[in-house]
């Protein structure tokens, strides 16, 4: 999706349809007050009681003395747009940020830090006529955040290097505010991947065992992604130890992400086990089935189930380091006489590893 150029300020700030007033955190002109007469008295009529000033109004505080999010939300009680006329005015500038995101940046539960959130940022000052910088100096670094970085993995990766150009996941990780994935260390992961007669893999089971290296986790963010040609997206059904909470569904490249509540909030050294099944969308042929991992994984297990009436003629392991096109280990499987065959990963690192195979 391409993004157009900002167009001139004044076209953004006519979305308020009224006027914004002085901008949030601007010096306002100052000036001596107004001299009141005094009241006219007869002689010797003793002097009127001197009369207390009025209190200055109340100004708002100056803006480098808050937080990104306390001058944000201030800025937008100010200006009286809603969060949804704020989106509709982004949007028209060619940058799509979603209400819920736009929520969460003025509470203070996520700030932007992608090249498309910064943008935002841009023209969010000039629609609530704010000095240009005011809302982009108050940014810190980047903090921990999403399924793609965990504060404590040191070698957890980054989502561009799990999802090499999925900048959709990044966006749709933020609007759901993912937890990090080094709230829940991965014990276990168990694949079980369907082929049918027809050479396609259609069902995906999936049981994960995880243990809560913080207190209170209480959901998961899952990613799963059709193959190329595929019509629609990936679905989950028959989730097991967990319910399916928020779903993000994006069609036209066959991405669905999902959040998945668990069974009770777990306390720091709990685990649990959940359970759910995907259904996957028809492509035609398959030939190949693999993971990405973010993080390291103790024990990985892929076992990919061929219909005895369409079996391969030959079967492979590969493994791919973050990012690489190339694959850096490949070794042959056996397929047995219940028409499957699986690898076992332990002590799995981030990177891919995956079964494929050849037809003729």
């Amino acid at each position: 999706m391409s993004s157009q150029q900002p167009q001139h300020a004044g076209r953004l700030r006519l979305v308020g349809e009224r006027d914004a007033g002085p901008a949030y955190g601007r010096p306002r002109p100052t000036g001596e007050r107004a001299a009141v007469p005094a009241p006219a008295r007869t002689p010797g009529q003793p002097p009127a009681p001197a009369q207390t000033p009025p209190p200055p109004a109340p100004q708002a505080p100056a803006a480098g003395a808050l937080g990104f999010a306390e001058v944000l939300n201030a800025a937008i009680e100010a200006s009286g747009l809603s969060l949804d006329r704020i989106r509709a005015a982004l949007a028209h500038q060619g940058v799509r940020i979603s209400v819920t995101t736009l929520s969460y940046w003025r509470r203070g539960r996520s700030q932007p830090e992608r090249a498309a959130s910064l943008r935002a940022v841009h023209l969010l000052e000039e629609l609530l006529t704010l000095r240009r910088g005011t809302l982009s100096s108050l940014l810190g670094p980047p903090r921990p955040r999403g399924r793609w970085i965990a504060p404590t993995t040191h070698d957890a990766l980054r989502v561009e290097q799990v999802w090499p150009g999925e900048q959709e996941i990044a966006e749709v990780f933020e609007e759901l505010d993912a937890p990090p994935t080094g709230d829940l260390e991965r014990l276990s992961i168990h694949d079980s991947y369907f082929v049918d007669a027809d050479r396609r893999g259609h069902l995906l089971r999936m049981r994960q065992v995880v243990r809560a290296t913080v207190g209170g986790v209480a959901r998961c963010v899952v990613v799963h992604k059709a193959d190329e040609g595929a019509v629609g997206c990936p679905e989950i059904t028959s989730v097991r130890h967990a319910r399916l909470g928020r779903v993000r569904r994006r069609p036209e490249s066959g991405l669905l992400v999902a959040e998945l509540l668990l069974d009770r909030p777990l306390a720091l050294g709990d685990s649990t086990v959940f359970e759910y099944e995907v259904q996957i969308p028809d492509t035609g042929a398959t030939t190949d089935y693999g993971r990405f991992f973010a993080v390291p994984v103790r024990e990985y297990v892929l076992q990919v189930h061929f219909d005895p009436a369409a079996v391969p003629v030959h079967c492979e392991r590969f493994e791919r380091e973050p990012c690489a096109e190339v694959d850096r280990k490949r070794e042959q499987l056996w397929i047995g006489a219940s028409a499957s065959a699986h690898v076992l990963a332990p002590d799995q690192p981030p990177g891919q590893v995956g079964i494929r195979w050849q037809w003729e």
